[in-house]
């Protein structure tokens, strides 16, 4: 573990303030129940600090006796002896120090990077944990921030409080105790005076540097998040030939941030300076003191050594006082930001002592579901219906509809404002999230895959899945003469968000990973309307082999694709306006016609255009 640079911006989060709360909810990082082992690190890190600064203390009296041995020798050849001893003595306490200073961090080590561990993946845990609302609400470099800096705190926060300021305290009380018994009373007050006003003027001073801090760090996240999002809309950006519109915004916020960390660095040399002159100034009237008391017989040569070595051990440590005042007020603001998101209540919780869904049959039912994303912004008025074991289910309308609500309430994505979602009979309110989520597949509109290889982003359909089933799900998802053709096979990698494969590919590696998970429920979001006619029915004998003998929920909006669905919905304004098979729909003459007619039309044009 090092100590942080002390030029190096810290985190600063401008929404929250770092109260004593947060240290409070840190201690228990230091000390952390049910782990003796990592007690026992702690206590014997602590001993190895006040061994380090008792040896670091005896090196001035070494030094003194040294002084004092060759000065007020008779005879040169008869102490020589003897002031080598001392000399070898000096130089052992420094070996010494340092091997104490090495030895306390190899002993800590560990209690550092378990407390690093451990709120981590606490904190990665709670975000999964939290509604899809939540992270569509956030910015992910924004929060990536967040967490980077609030884990990386902790470890900063043990060794600045364990390792920087307990040993300045014991020093300090350590050298006032030894001027006031060696050299005077007068000298050990003006040692506490010195310390109490170099403590105030770098209080004050760090808290006016840290306003300044605060603004480059928010500007600094706002350049990543900006720079994130940016990157995470390329083909947006070169679509719309966007890339000097993009430089110049990311250029406004750079800029900002550089003239705001140049004020931030320049406002170091104040805090250097005051404090400088304020050390100097002790130590220039505690040698001169001495040196009075030497010329009056009170004190010796070797005192003024004395004086003036353990006034730079204790400077040496106060030179970053102002840093660790810093540091440590930071990162309970970084900490603090960290356990605002794991404060963060999770919208859909399971009951308590939940039972997991029992999955029979498949039959999906929903009565009268009402659904609003916000006060002013309802979605779903009333919906019901009931999708048979084993049938498959058909849900059209415009854009703007509800349809793909319907399947984030399904997943519990959300929980409905009124009414009931029940498989097999048991409302998913009342059993646990994850086996809801176990019995059901998707294929999404938009397949977004990890920056992993191919074989991996089919086989995260089901843990453990051996490769053999992976490559029968291949085959099922008619994927495997794509895959011949790659040099790598299913080794190869897709990129970022899957951005190497086509828009096709992509389906047909989600409807691979829903073959995989092999569910008793499938829901198709759409899973064809982002392709091409062409590739629309090449893939259309996958999705109906993905779910065969499956209860089967078809959200689209090529008409074309559901026509042999055993039932069709036709949701307008969140509510079902018409029901029953393409052939009842047609006969209605009413939405559904509409579209259909519509969709025909559109068709037969493009058609005529490419003869």
């Amino acid at each position: 573990m090092r100590p942080p640079d002390p030029d190096t911006p810290a985190a600063v989060v401008p929404t929250t303030t770092a109260d004593l709360s947060s240290l409070y909810r840190f201690l228990p990082y230091l000390w952390p129940a049910g782990r003796p082992d990592l007690k026992a690190r702690v206590v014997a890190a602590l001993l190895l600090v006040v061994a380090g600064k008792a040896v670091l203390l005896s090196m001035p009296f070494a030094l003194k006796a040294i002084i004092d041995g060759m000065a007020e020798a008779p005879a040169r050849n008869e102490v020589a002896t003897l002031v080598l001893g001392l000399v070898a003595a000096y130089a052992l306490a420094r070996l010494g120090a340092t091997f104490f200073d090495n030895l306390r961090n190899v002993v800590f080590e560990r209690v550092g990077q378990e407390a690093w561990l451990t709120l981590a993946l606490e904190v990665f845990r709670h975000l999964h944990a939290l509604s899809l609302r939540f992270h569509l609400e956030r910015r992910t470099g924004s929060l990536a921030k967040v967490i980077e800096r609030g884990t990386k705190s902790i470890d900063t926060m043990l060794y600045l409080l364990l390792f920087s300021l307990a040993p300045v305290i014991i020093e300090l009380v350590a050298v006032a105790a030894i001027f006031a018994i060696r050299i005077g009373p007068l000298l050990a007050v003006a040692t506490l005076a010195m310390v109490g006003l170099y403590g105030v003027y770098t209080w004050k001073v760090t808290a006016w540097r840290t306003e300044l801090r605060r603004r480059s760090i928010e500007l600094d996240g706002e350049t990543s998040g900006r720079a994130v999002d940016s990157l995470l809309n390329f083909e947006t950006v070169k679509y719309f030939n966007a890339e000097e519109r993009e430089a110049a915004s990311y250029a406004k916020l750079s800029r900002a941030y550089a003239e705001a960390a140049l004020k931030t660095e320049n406002s170091l040399a104040v805090l250097n300076i005051g404090q400088a002159a304020i050390t100097t100034l002790m130590l220039g009237g505690a040698m001169a003191w001495t040196v009075i008391g030497w010329r009056d017989g009170r004190f010796t040569a070797g005192d003024i050594i004395l004086v003036q070595t353990l006034l730079l051990q204790l400077f040496r440590p106060l030179d970053v006082l102002g840093m660790v005042y810093r540091e440590v007020r930071q990162g309970l603001i970084d900490m603090a930001a960290m356990f605002q998101l794991l404060d963060t209540p999770a919208e859909v919780t399971d009951a308590p002592g939940a039972p997991a869904l029992r999955v029979s049959r498949g039959e999906v039912v929903f009565e009268n579901v009402r659904f609003s994303y916000g006060p002013e912004r309802a979605i779903l008025r009333g919906v019901s219906f009931t999708a048979s074991p084993g049938s498959r289910i058909a849900i059209v309308g415009p854009s703007g509809a509800g349809k793909s609500t319907l399947a984030r309430l399904l997943f519990r994505f959300y929980d409905v404002t009124s009414g009931a979602i029940r498989i097999d009979g048991q409302d998913i309110r009342a059993v646990t999230q994850k086996s809801v989520r176990e019995a059901i597949g998707i294929v999404p509109q938009d397949t977004v895959l990890f920056n992993d290889t191919l074989g991996f982003n089919i086989g995260y359909g089901r843990q453990g899945a051996t490769p053999a089933e992976i490559d029968e799900a291949v085959r099922a998802a008619q994927l495997d003469s794509f895959v011949r053709k790659l040099p790598e096979g299913l080794q190869t990698r897709v990129g970022e968000r899957g951005l190497k494969l086509s828009g096709g590919e992509k389906q047909r590696v989600a409807i691979a990973r829903a073959i995989l998970k092999n569910p008793p429920i499938l829901i198709l979001d759409e899973a064809t309307s982002a392709l091409d006619s062409a590739t629309e029915a090449d893939i259309a004998d996958a999705l109906l082999a993905a779910g065969a003998g499956r209860t089967t929920i078809v959200i689209a909006h090529r008409l074309s694709t559901i026509a042999d669905a055993d039932w069709i919905l036709v949701l307008e304004d969140g509510r079902i306006v018409e029901e029953g098979t393409h052939t009842m729909l047609l006969a209605q003459d009413g939405s559904y016609r509409a579209m259909w007619d519509l969709q025909a039309a559109e068709h037969a044009d493009a058609g005529t255009a490419g003869l």
